[in-house]
Order: C-alpha cells, then sequence, then structure tokens
C-alpha cells in the first residue's frame, strides 16, 4: 500500500466561500474505478464511491445570517476524517479503506438554493450528510427520495427526516424539536411555583415542532399558563414588534423557539430596552454562550434554558481531555478553524463523521441501499464528546440518530445540566 497526498474538497469555513480543495492525507488502494470493486465482483458500486475514496456531499448556509453555524456543519466532519484520512483513510466492511472527500455548497439558507446544490451533487457524491436547517433540507426531501439518494445525519429536528415510512432515504442527527421542547416543559412543569409563559416562534415547521412539545408536556399542569404566543417569519429582519406585545403579557417565562442568530441576540437585548425580564428557553442551536449570549446580555435575565447532547468547546475543561484536544487539533489543521467554535454544530458534525465511520465499518457492499441498512442498525454507540447518557441509536423509527437530552442553565460563562427548575 503507498501513500500519497489526495485532495480533499470541502467548503472553506470563511462565509461566503463556495468549495475550496485543501490537501488531506489518504491511503490509496488500487486506483478502481468509479464502479469496480477490488475483487472485480459483487454489487455494482453506487455513484461517489471507488475501491479508495467515497464522497460525501454536504448543501448548508456558509454565508448569510446563519453562516456562523453553518460554518461548523462543514468543518467539524472536515476536521474528522482529515484527521482519518492522514491516518490512511477508514476501513469499511467490504475489506476496502478508502478516504473520505467532502464536497460542499453554500445554501444561503435559502430552500431554492439547497435543492439547486442538491441537483448539482446528487450524481457525484454517494451521500448528502451534515447540512444544517429545515427549510433547506425540505427542499430536496422528495428529490432525494425519487433518487434514492441517502440523506442522512443531517442538522434538523423536523420528524419528518425520522419517519421511515414517509422517508425512506433520510435520518436526521439532532434530536426531534418535539424532544427538546418537551425537555424544557417538564423541567417548568415539576416548579414549585405558578408561571405564565410567552410564546414566541418560528413560523415554520421548526417552530412549531418545539411549542407542540413543550404543550405536550406542561399539559394538565395546573401551575403553567400560556398567556400570550405569537410567530415570525425566518426572513424576518426584527421581531421588535412582537417583543412589545409579548412583554405586555406579565410572562415570567419566555418560550424563545428561534433559528436565527441575530434575532435572539436582539431579542435579548430588546427585551432589556422594554424593562422585561423572565426567564427564557432558547433551542440548542440558537443558545451558544459566546456567539449570541454574550452579545446579547443575557446575564441579566434571571435564567437562560437550553438543552444539550454534546459537550461544549467553550467549557474550561474542553481542550484538556483527549477527544477534547482532538477535535480542536484537527479543526485547526484541517478545516482552517483555528479558534474554540462558538456554536455547538462543529462537535455535532464531529460527531456525525465518528458515527459515519462506525456505519462504514459495517457495510459489507460499495452500495447506497447497503450504507442505509448498515446505517439503521446502529446502537449504543457514543460518539466522540457526548454528553454522559447520551448516544447515537438509528434504530427507532422516527426518532433521529441522538433523542436524548440534557436541560442546561446559562450560568454566566456556559451551562451547567438543571435538575430542577427551583434549584
Amino acid at each position: 500500500m503507498s501513500t500519497n497526498r489526495r485532495r480533499m474538497r470541502v467548503a472553506s469555513v470563511v462565509a461566503g466561500i463556495g468549495i475550496v480543495a485543501v490537501l488531506a492525507a489518504g491511503c490509496a488502494r488500487g486506483g478502481g474505478s468509479p464502479n469496480s470493486t477490488d475483487d472485480g465482483g459483487g454489487a455494482e458500486a453506487s455513484p461517489g464511491i471507488t475501491d479508495d475514496s467515497i464522497t460525501l456531499g454536504i448543501t448548508t448556509p456558509l454565508s448569510g445570517p446563519t453562516a456562523g453555524p453553518g460554518t461548523c456543519t462543514v468543518a467539524g466532519i472536515t476536521a474528522y476524517f482529515g484527521a482519518r484520512n492522514a491516518e490512511g483513510g477508514v476501513e469499511f466492511g467490504d475489506g476496502n479503506t478508502r478516504t473520505v472527500e467532502i464536497e460542499a455548497l453554500d445554501d444561503e439558507y435559502d430552500p431554492q438554493k439547497a435543492k439547486a446544490n442538491y441537483d448539482q451533487l446528487k450524481s457525484s457524491v454517494f451521500a448528502m450528510t451534515a447540512g444544517l436547517g429545515t427549510p433547506t433540507n425540505r427542499a430536496w426531501l422528495d428529490a432525494a427520495i425519487a433518487d434514492e439518494v441517502p440523506q442522512v445525519l443531517i442538522m434538523t429536528g423536523d420528524p419528518i427526516f425520522s419517519n421511515q415510512e414517509e422517508s425512506p432515504w433520510q435520518l436526521g442527527f439532532v434530536p426531534i424539536y418535539q424532544n427538546e421542547g418537551e425537555a424544557f416543559g417538564e423541567l417548568l412543569a415539576g416548579s414549585a411555583e405558578d408561571h405564565k409563559v410567552a410564546i414566541l416562534s418560528q413560523n415554520d415547521d421548526y417552530g412549531e415542532g418545539y411549542v407542540e412539545g413543550f404543550k405536550t408536556a406542561i399539559e394538565g399542569a395546573d401551575n403553567i399558563e400560556v398567556v400570550k404566543e405569537l410567530t415570525y417569519e425566518a426572513t424576518d429582519t426584527s421581531v421588535d414588534a412582537q417583543l412589545t406585545e409579548l412583554a405586555g403579557s406579565g410572562a415570567d417565562v419566555f418560550f424563545n423557539a428561534m433559528s436565527i442568530t441575530p434575532l435572539v441576540i436582539s431579542s435579548l437585548q430588546k427585551s432589556q430596552e422594554l424593562g422585561w425580564l423572565p426567564s427564557w428557553f432558547l433551542p440548542s442551536n440558537t443558545s451558544s454562550p459566546t456567539a449570541i449570549l454574550e452579545p446579547g446580555g443575557a446575564a441579566a435575565f434571571p435564567g437562560v434554558y437550553t438543552v444539550a447532547f454534546a459537550q461544549s468547546a467553550a467549557a474550561p475543561t474542553f481542550a484538556e481531555s483527549e477527544d477534547g484536544a482532538a477535535f480542536l487539533e484537527g479543526l485547526k489543521e484541517y478545516a482552517n478553524y483555528p479558534d474554540t467554535p462558538a456554536f455547538p454544530h462543529c462537535v455535532w458534525s464531529y460527531q456525525i463523521g465518528a458515527t459515519l465511520e462506525e456505519v462504514f465499518g459495517n457495510m459489507t457492499e460499495p452500495t447506497r441501499d447497503n450504507f442505509m441498512e448498515a446505517l439503521r442498525d446502529v446502537s449504543g454507540f457514543t460518539a466522540p464528546l457526548m454528553l454522559e447518557g447520551s448516544t447515537v441509536d438509528t434504530t427507532q423509527d422516527g426518532q433521529p440518530a441522538v433523542s436524548t437530552v440534557q436541560v442546561q442553565k446559562y450560568n454566566g460563562k456556559g451551562y451547567a445540566p438543571a435538575e430542577s427548575w427551583d434549584e
């Protein structure tokens, strides 16, 4: 086996840049043709895989208001497989060792652009993965099913992607929105105090899922009253009017199902201007301490809560652990991402890389069908940097790869587990 330099195409983690090539050391085997196998027999290989490489596609926002988390969806997985490629590649269950190439395109969180990106990538990649966004992933859901292209371990909590009957070629990675909303609702319902809740949610499946889970959890709780409920559009540049109306509700708890980073920051600031200081709930993808809470002045509120299943790279002890150090070094060396990431999506996509390696190790044929079969047979897998109690389990129809979450409370620097509302 000879070692040479292979080219891995990845999207730059600098917002606004489409596809940039970076070098990653790899281990070449045989130099087979696109549809060949080492022994010359077996099933015909699907597009995007050869005897010595496999190509994965990503469409995700690399520019625009969601570029911060979007670039992380590429950086983490690039860091993971960059390190594996440098070690010689990933061992597959069919006996081949392959390097993993990532080809990512910027969709700016625009569904039409996401669909166009998918159309551009579908014939040259083996599977689509890791991309961020509910409306953007939904935009090409039907096309991926029709084309029989895997759309897996993507970063949306929309339950449709984890429903095998509706979405046979799909699987989400992060907990569904209902799980997150329900976890917070259960914590609040367990409070010894009475609470009035105001809700502001994104007017799409994202916002509706969070609200559905929250309301399910508080149903029958006589200490909780939803006093005002409003929505906003993902394309809105301000929600000041909604916040002003919600502030007049007298709510002491604000359930804010919002996915747009700048709007979360401005909402925190506007609430303070109005003198309305409730406790907040924020989704896991818009709760970054350094990128959102600090500029938003979140320390002014009695409590800011979110949920998590992965360790935070900003935690003081993160870099001291073996996995944390490897993650940060991989980001720097292979993903051109020298700073400690502010968004959890970098860790999530790193975990996606580890999960994919687990699946690749169980593939016995270089086909998309066999990949999906292996993907749906992962149970009890602990990916790097997972919180205690969280694992990857792809065997539960209707649930994503990760379904367990831990409610956490902001402590002014980061998050600590919240065992009860009244602690």
